[in-house]
């Protein structure tokens, strides 16, 4: 996909401060400081379009991104960091699962996991979540720069063994190198359909 403009619209909370649903998305999900942003960033080759941070929790309102003004990328918050606010993280879920289930236009979630980190039960249960309500799911391992490429073996048979998927299923994704790059693009391109 060649990626001619890439620009924020709006952060929202309820929908209706969302855009108008007339143009499909593809929304982004994982744990806090799992790379989430970064990924958004390197499929757009644009470096700050999406603001990424050291601070995990950083993300707490739906963002959307318009690309080629034919699609949309909604980066979702991050999950799982227990250092935000309570009443934060108790507002993300119902904010999450109005979007994820309301969204007629949304046509399919990329699942961001760390290669360094066994997935736990809140993928698990979004996994179950999401193929319970129909909506397409491709996972990728982000960080996979931070393993030599002998170490990323095990640790991907060990997150596609724990999320039931085949071992090829798993994308490993560095933002650094490029790694997966395409192999993320052909997963988007395959949800969106016919969209260029």
């Amino acid at each position: 996909m060649i990626v001619k403009s890439a620009e924020f619209i709006t952060s929202a909370i309820q929908p209706p401060q969302y855009p108008p649903a007339d143009l499909p998305e593809i929304a982004f999900a994982g744990r806090s400081n799992v790379g989430k942003s970064s990924l958004i960033n390197k499929l757009v080759n644009r470096r700050r379009l999406v603001k990424t941070s050291s601070t995990p929790g950083r993300t707490q309102l739906i963002n959307f991104f318009a690309i080629n003004q034919a699609f949309r990328f909604v980066d979702l918050p991050g999950y799982g960091y227990a250092k935000v606010p309570a009443g934060v993280r108790r507002q993300w879920g119902p904010m999450i699962e109005t979007y994820l289930t309301q969204r007629r236009c949304l046509k399919g979630l990329i699942l961001i996991v760390d290669i360094r980190r066994t997935p736990g039960v809140e993928e698990e249960d979004l996994l179950h979540w999401l193929d319970h309500h129909g909506i397409a799911c491709r996972i990728v391992a982000t960080k996979a720069d931070k393993l030599s490429r002998n170490k990323q073996i095990r640790p991907a048979r060990q997150i596609a063994a724990q999320l039931a998927l085949a071992d090829d299923a798993l994308v490993l994704f560095s933002a650094k190198s490029g790694l997966g790059l395409a192999a993320v693009w052909n997963h988007i391109e395959e949800m969106l359909g016919s969209v260029s």
